[in-house]
């Protein structure tokens, strides 16, 4: 059995959720389960950020101690997991998890002893929203381009990475695809700023600066260890790096794949800085790099620090877990942003759940209650009208994992709901109505059965192949369709059309 680590990045708890950190959650959650349901065994780690500056100036706003803070915000992110039915393994607070510093720590120490890390004094502008130096070069008018925001002019001592010793492997593992990054225009995207040149990575901060707030830097307790170097070590740490040798070893040094679902304003973190740690502490890297655009609304990129926010709970509360998690995995595009709207997510759910997929099963086992009284026939004489239906049963698995395989989660619920519609149509086509009143003429059973069997297949297909978008919609689709007794129990809509938001 094949064994993966898929894992999202890790939030910063400086604000509450919002409806992007839900997209990059349902993303991954729709990875795992598939996988799960085609026999790996599969670990999905995700986790909070809790040991940033922006979390400390949130804290200090709030007027709180930051530990208190940071655990205050951070539970609303672990527990919006069970509002969105997200399936992970395991969940690492970088800022309360026992787990943690110690990997830390040990990442560090590895590095040091490669000869990768020493002190220099530093000036230079720091966007504190994304907790990152930039080059005059890199501001947009002198600001930050992912914030907006005008950069603070820091001057310090701090730790250094020899990120430069690094720039042609990089290259190389970016160029050779022994590390995928997905999308095409994202790979293009790394491997035009590593060939540019890659400059040494300030790895510290000053304590007075960090408000006393991280891990310590090893044997140097006037810096703390840089947010974006703690952070990402969360990968390991959860596994058990460096403690648990047996988990370490089974999930990261020994797993088959490992996977990061991360925003595109991370990917540099990711897919540069990440693996060059790495290759300095001699560990295993990640094998693909899975990049998902923004959410906006009204053109504007949804966070926490512009205020414009729309929160997942709230939206799963007024419409439900499987519409806002199919609007997200079938709506979102894989290449540039999505602007969201409730309209859109209600107007999505309403044609493929409710109209195509629900109006199938809904139909289906109403027609196999009152035509053979809820038993299900088996299927007899194959009815060849109904061959370009079992073909697309048949190959739409395969079809759904080669679009997540290319991280395209609209073309593979575009596959599914091909279903549906294809059943539909067959439906149409048959008019199982029109063989009932045949059938009450003398005509045989033999057609009326095989369409009803047919369509009930179909419906049991969908059950199996929604699971990893919708779970819940899926466990209701195969309770209607196969509860195990041979008859299907009384018919009830599986996902009643939804109202659309006023104004």
């Amino acid at each position: 059995m094949s064994r993966t680590l898929l894992t999202t990045s890790i939030a910063y708890v400086n604000a509450d959720p919002h409806i992007g950190y839900a997209l990059e959650l349902v993303q991954a959650d729709v990875l795992a389960r598939r996988r799960r349901r085609r026999g790996e065994d599969v670990r999905f780690q995700s986790g909070t950020d809790d040991n940033s500056l922006k979390n400390v100036r949130a804290a200090e706003a709030a007027g709180l101690p930051t530990a208190v803070f940071v655990e205050r915000v951070g539970r609303r992110f672990r527990d919006l997991a069970t509002r969105l039915d997200v399936s992970y393994d395991d969940f690492v607070a970088t800022g309360s998890d026992p787990r943690h510093r110690p990997g830390v720590e040990a990442l560090w120490r590895a590095c040091a002893e490669n000869g990768d890390l020493y002190r220099k004094t530093y000036s230079g502008r720091y966007c504190v929203g994304c907790e990152a130096y930039y080059t005059d070069a890199e501001l947009s008018g002198g600001r930050c381009p992912e914030h907006g925001t005008v950069p603070e002019l820091v001057e310090e001592e701090n730790w250094f990475f020899r990120l430069s010793r690094y720039e042609d492997r990089l290259a190389g593992l970016v160029r050779s695809g022994r590390l995928r990054i997905l999308p095409e225009t994202r790979r293009r995207e790394v491997l035009a700023f590593v060939e540019s040149g890659l400059e040494d990575l300030s790895v510290s901060r000053s304590v007075e600066r960090a408000r006393g707030w991280g891990v310590p830097v090893p044997d140097d307790p006037g810096q703390v260890v840089y947010v974006w170097f703690d952070a990402l070590a969360n990968y390991l740490t959860g596994p058990g790096y460096p403690a648990d040798a047996v988990g370490f070893e089974r999930w990261w040094a020994g797993a088959d794949e490992i996977l990061h679902v991360v925003g595109k304003g991370i990917s540099r973190f990711h897919a540069v800085y990440w693996p060059a740690f790495l290759l300095s502490a001699g560990l295993r890297l990640p094998d693909a790099i899975l990049v998902h655009e923004y959410l906006t609304v009204d053109g504007a990129r949804i966070s926490k620090s512009a205020g414009n926010g729309v929160g997942p709970a709230e939206l799963a509360e007024t419409y439900g877990t499987d519409a806002l998690r199919w609007w997200l995995a079938s709506d979102v595009a894989r290449s540039g942003d999505t602007d969201f709207t409730e309209a859109r997510l209600v107007g999505r759910a309403n044609e493929d759940l409710a109209n195509t997929v629900g109006n199938l099963v809904n139909r289906t086992v109403n027609l196999v209650a009152r035509y053979r009284d809820g038993v299900v026939p088996a299927i007899g004489v194959a009815d060849q009208l109904a061959e370009p239906l079992r073909r697309r049963r048949a190959t739409t698995g395969d079809a759904v994992d080669s679009a997540l395989d290319g991280f395209d989660l609209r073309r593979a619920t575009a596959a599914v709901v091909a279903v549906a519609a294809e059943a539909n149509r067959y439906a149409e086509l048959r008019r199982p109505w029109e063989l009932a009143r045949a059938e009450r003429d003398g005509a045989a059973r033999d057609d009326l059965d095989a369409v009803l069997a047919e369509l009930v297949a179909t419906c049991r297909a969908l059950g199996e192949l929604l699971a990893p978008f919708v779970p819940g919609l899926a466990a209701r689709i195969t309770a209607q369709c196969d509860d195990g007794t041979g008859r299907l129990p009384e018919p009830r809509p599986v996902f009643p059309r939804l109202t659309e938001p006023s104004g």
